[in-house]
C-alpha cells in the first residue's frame, strides 16, 4: 500500500466524521462512495435500501462472489470532542465508528482493483444504510444484494475500543448477541392514593414484573449460555395523590443463540400474564425491534484468521474462544442467509466506549482492517493453478 493511499483513506474518513447522517438520510456518504467506486473501476449501483450503494468487480473468470460489507450511518449524539474534524452537523456524530469502517472499504475495494489480475470470481462491496435500529442489512437483503449472482460468503468487520489498537481478532459460532425489544403497557385502574383498595396499581406491577424478569435470566435460561434483560425505561403518572391506570416499560433482551433467546423471550408473555391475572389487570405487549444473535461460520472464521496471519495484515492476530461484546450487529441478517465471518479489530485500550460523546475512530487501524479484507479476497479468490 503506498503512503499516499493511506493519507487519501484518513482524509476521506475525517471528511465522513465531519458530515455524520442518521440512519438512511446518508445521501451525502452514499454520493461519495459511489463516486469512489466508480472511479475505481468498479460497477457501481445506488438506491439501494434507500441510501445503500453496492459495488461489484467482475473479474471475467469464473469462480466464486465474495461480498464484504461496511455500515454508514452515524447516531443522534451530540459531539463533546473538540479536534478539528468533529461533526459540524449538531446532534449528530460518528460515534460508533461508521465512517472509519466506510472509510476502511474504500480502501479496500482500491487494493482488491489493484489485486484484480490475479483473482477469479467476483467481489461485491455492500455500503449499507441503518445499521443502528434501522435493520438496513435486512432491508438490503430484500432488495436482492445477495444476490444476481448469488453470494458465496460475506465478510464484515466493526472496531471494538478496549483491545490493544490494531488486533484483528474473531470468533467462530456466536460472536454478538441478538437484541429484542419490547414495550410492555399495564392496564390498571387508576384512583386515589389513599385508598389502592379500590384501585389496580399498575406500578406495583411494573414493580414485580422487574423484578421477576431477573428471575427468568437467572434461573431459565442456562448458565452456561450468555443472555440478559435489561428494564430500560419504567414510565408512569407522575402525581404524587394519583395511582394511574396505567405504565408503560421497555424490555432489553440480549442472547447469544437462538436457544438462548427463546429461554428469555418465551416466557415474557406467561411471566406478564401471570403478575396480571390476580389483581384483573390487563396488559399490552409489543415486540418493537429485532436482530438475530451474530453466529459466524466456524470453517469461514478459521479460514479469514488463517488468511490474516498468511498476509501478515497486523502484528496481532487473534482467534478467541469468548464473546467479546453483547451489543448486537445487523450483519447477522446476512449470516442468516450465507456463511461468512464477522471480525473485529482494536480500536485502542483508553479508546473511549461505543456511542460515547468523547469516541473517535482510530486512524492507525484503518490499514489492518482493509488488509484483512484483502487477504482473504486473495484467498477466496485466487486463480487455480493448472
Amino acid at each position: 500500500m503506498k503512503p499516499t493511499q493511506l493519507e487519501q483513506t484518513i482524509a476521506t474518513r475525517r471528511q465522513l466524521h465531519r458530515h455524520p447522517e442518521l440512519k438512511f438520510e446518508e445521501f451525502d456518504t452514499s454520493a461519495l462512495v459511489a463516486r469512489r467506486l466508480t472511479e475505481l473501476g468498479y460497477q457501481v449501483s445506488t438506491g439501494i435500501a434507500i441510501t445503500g450503494v453496492v459495488g461489484l468487480l467482475d473479474t471475467g473468470r469464473p469462480g466464486p462472489v465474495i461480498a464484504l460489507r461496511a455500515d454508514m450511518d452515524a447516531l443522534p449524539i451530540v459531539e463533546a470532542n473538540d479536534f478539528e474534524h468533529k461533526s459540524q452537523r449538531p446532534g449528530c456524530m460518528h460515534a460508533c465508528g461508521h465512517d472509519g469502517h466506510t472509510a476502511t472499504m474504500l480502501l479496500a475495494a482500491e487494493l482488491i482493483m489493484e489485486a484484480r489480475d490475479s483473482l477469479c470470481g467476483m467481489v461485491k462491496i455492500l455500503f449499507q444504510p441503518g445499521e443502528e435500529g434501522g435493520n438496513g442489512a435486512d432491508v438490503m437483503i430484500k432488495e436482492g444484494v445477495l444476490e444476481n449472482p448469488r453470494v458465496d460468503a460475506i465478510f464484515g468487520y466493526h472496531n471494538r475500543p478496549g483491545f490493544d489498537a490494531g488486533l484483528v481478532f474473531a470468533k467462530a459460532g456466536p460472536a454478538m448477541a441478538g437484541s429484542d425489544t419490547y414495550e410492555v403497557t399495564l392496564i390498571g385502574e387508576s384512583g386515589h392514593a389513599s385508598m389502592p383498595h379500590l384501585a389496580v396499581d399498575p406500578i406495583y406491577l411494573g414493580a414485580c414484573l422487574v423484578q421477576q424478569l431477573q428471575g427468568i435470566a437467572g434461573r431459565a435460561k442456562s448458565p452456561l449460555q450468555a443472555g440478559v434483560i435489561t428494564v430500560s425505561s419504567f414510565e408512569a403518572a407522575s402525581s404524587a395523590n394519583v395511582i394511574p391506570g396505567q405504565a408503560r416499560l421497555l424490555l432489553n433482551i440480549r442472547n447469544d443463540r437462538q436457544e438462548t433467546r427463546h429461554q428469555l423471550v418465551g416466557q415474557l408473555d406467561a411471566l406478564i400474564a401471570g403478575i396480571c391475572a390476580p389483581y384483573g389487570a390487563d396488559y399490552r405487549l409489543e415486540h418493537v425491534h429485532h436482530v438475530p444473535p451474530l453466529v459466524n461460520d466456524t470453517a469461514w472464521t478459521n479460514k479469514l484468521i488463517a488468511a490474516a496471519h498468511k498476509h501478515q495484515v497486523s502484528e496481532q492476530i487473534e482467534q478467541i474462544d469468548y464473546m467479546p461484546t453483547m451489543g448486537s450487529e445487523d450483519f447477522a441478517f446476512y449470516l442468516e442467509q450465507v456463511p461468512g465471518c464477522f471480525f473485529f479489530v482494536g480500536n485502542g485500550q483508553d479508546s473511549a466506549y461505543l456511542h460515547n460523546c468523547h469516541y473517535e475512530f482510530n486512524d492507525q487501524i484503518l490499514a489492518p482492517a482493509a488488509h484483512t479484507f484483502l487477504a482473504i479476497t486473495k484467498e477466496m479468490l485466487a486463480i487455480p493453478q493448472t
